[in-house]
């Protein structure tokens, strides 16, 4: 009977995590560059002395889905698609190297050049810092051009380059704060053949509709377990009424 009790709360466990995980999505459906989240169930059977009598169901998340999101233009000249499997490095908040897919570039008060949610654009020599500029673009390969303040708007400026890497060879995991970071704790070398579309930007991967089934799917697990252990229940309250009946 225990073994009937224990699996089924360890599944009310994976679905609960698949719950969280298919909530997160639905939560960045409109976030720009996001990867939805896969996650996985699989049995885990509990090691002991003796034989393996008893199994856990394990769910979670495993890895990223890196299929394209749609592209859209915006006109806006700091806004970037990263093309194919390029990744935009970015400084995460501990200070370590990560990448993301997010490219709604603005720049601070300070000049320094970072995502939509603040995180610091890295370039090929450390952090993007822009001086004040009459106008600004980024070309195909990632190079930042400026107009100086008075300058000849044929003549622009190379200022900076963005670091784009490529994940291919190597293997790289989504964090909890969405950004992606070599398993490892290296960093990924820069991609000379990464390229961007300026002007445009890339949305999030997830499917709702089905982000919406997936949810259902995980709801209604977490009601068959609870009637399995609601199961064990009346058949170990009717085991303990035949052991009081008399002899």
């Amino acid at each position: 009977m225990d073994r009937l009790v224990n699996t089924a709360l360890t599944a009310m466990r994976g679905a609960m995590a698949r719950q969280a995980s298919i909530a997160n999505n639905l939560a960045n459906a409109n976030t720009v560059g996001f990867r939805a989240e896969i996650a996985n169930a699989e049995t885990r059977w509990i090691q002991g002395e003796s034989f393996d009598t008893r199994a856990q169901a394990s769910e979670q998340v495993i890895a990223a889905d890196m299929a394209q999101g749609a592209v859209t233009e915006t006109g806006n000249p700091l806004d970037v698609a990263l093309d194919g499997d390029a990744l935009l490095t970015v400084q995460a908040t501990d200070g370590s190297e990560a990448y993301t897919r997010r490219g709604d570039l603005k720049v601070s008060d300070s000049g320094l050049l970072t995502t939509g949610d603040g995180l610091p654009v890295l370039g090929e020599g450390g952090p993007v810092i822009l001086p004040q500029m009459d106008s600004v673009s980024i070309a195909k390969d990632g190079s930042i051009w400026g107009v100086p303040q008075g300058g000849d708007p044929a003549n622009p400026q190379q200022v900076d380059k963005l670091k784009l890497v490529n994940a291919a060879g190597s293997s790289i995991a989504k964090g909890n704060d969405g950004l992606f970071r070599e398993v490892n704790g290296g960093a990924l070398p820069s991609d000379p053949l990464a390229t961007v579309t300026s002007g445009s930007l890339e949305g999030s991967n997830v499917n709702s509709t089905q982000a919406l089934i997936d949810m259902i799917e995980a709801s209604r697990a977490w009601e068959t377990q609870v009637k399995m252990i609601d199961t064990a229940k009346q058949l170990d309250d009717g085991g303990a009424s035949l052991m009081r009946l008399d002899s």
